[in-house]
């Protein structure tokens, strides 16, 4: 793991979370992995603060080169990885802090701005009526908002029957959204151990082998306000074939 600094805040104090308990509100933190998002750090981060729930938030700096950490600090704690590690190593920094300060849930969500925050209180009340350890925030199960690209709506089709074929503990038809809910099982899980490649999929992967349970909540999401995908045109068929080879392997290998 690279050296992280920490940023102003992130030093939440026993007596505060000892409050929180008492007053029998669930403590929520919701990471945000960024690699060079300057352009819409800012913009997400002040939508979750006009929604008023009181949600804390830990932007993950995965070694940008631009000013996410400047724009992000002055509206969140930022963690800044000292090097790139992806998307598996920024995620679960994040995790492991969540761990480590008592949050009973940790909720991912990008920093592109493709994630609509108010989507949230779905996943939470979803968790409320039929509580599972990982909830996903899916764009398939009522096909509304930007669901992508057709080659990756293809390629995430794959890899949707081999989850659901190989492993049970819920039926999935996003497995790679980057918005989903951890209650402390699936928190404790995965600060333990997490896929540094692709991962979102196997994570569910891992998770379902272990005995975790799944569900989804429809959400909408939107393109990309700024910036360009990492997994894109021939990256995109190669990422999908990778992935169904590492779920293969999942169901074959027990995860670390």
């Amino acid at each position: 793991m690279a050296d992280m600094s920490l940023g102003p805040g992130l030093g939440s104090s026993d007596t505060c979370r000892s409050a929180a308990r008492q007053a029998g509100a669930p403590r929520v933190l919701l990471v945000i992995p960024c690699f060079n998002e300057e352009a819409s750090i800012g913009g997400l981060l002040n939508e979750i603060a006009a929604i008023g729930r009181g949600y804390h938030t830990l932007v993950v700096d995965d070694g940008s080169s631009d000013a996410t950490c400047t724009v992000a600090s002055c509206r969140s704690p930022v963690a800044r990885l000292a090097q790139n590690l992806g998307i598996g190593g920024a995620v679960q920094t994040g995790i492991k802090y969540a761990a480590r300060q008592d949050f009973d849930f940790c909720i991912q969500i990008d920093g592109d701005g493709q994630h609509d925050p108010r989507a949230i209180e779905k996943l939470l009340d979803a968790y409320r009526s039929h509580p599972t350890n990982i909830t996903i925030g899916s764009r398939f199960i009522d096909h509304s908002g930007f669901c992508s690209t057709p080659m990756r709506r293809a390629g995430i089709r794959l890899i949707v029957l081999a989850l659901n074929g190989l492993f049970t503990g819920g039926r999935i038809t996003d497995p790679t959204s980057g918005m989903r809910l951890l209650d402390r099982s699936a928190i404790a899980f995965f600060a333990r151990s997490y896929p540094a490649d692709f991962p979102e999929p196997i994570s569910l992967a891992w998770a379902m082998r272990a005995g975790l349970t799944v569900s989804e909540v429809p959400v909408e999401m939107r393109a990309r306000k700024a910036g360009v995908s990492s997994i894109d045109g021939i990256k995109s068929a190669s990422y999908m074939i990778r992935v169904l080879g590492y779920i293969l392997l999942a169901r074959l290998v027990r995860a670390p």
